[in-house]
């Protein structure tokens, strides 16, 4: 799902597209999905969107 959002918001550019998403994580995804989310991108960041991986930095660091 998150490399399926990171899609939706790539025409906004690294930066802006990255807070976007991070933003909608924390607005809309419970914390299981987020949790899940970290996990997956520590696991395994070869199946994550660069966007993705950037929001979810954000996330971490941005709380």
């Amino acid at each position: 799902m998150i490399n399926d959002i990171a899609v939706q918001f790539r025409h906004q550019g690294l930066d802006t597209a990255a807070a976007a998403i991070a933003e909608h994580i924390r607005t809309f995804w419970d914390p299981r999905m987020r949790a899940e989310l970290i996990r997956r991108v520590d696991a395994e960041p070869e199946t994550v969107d660069p966007l993705a991986l950037a929001a979810t930095l954000l996330l971490l660091t941005q709380p």
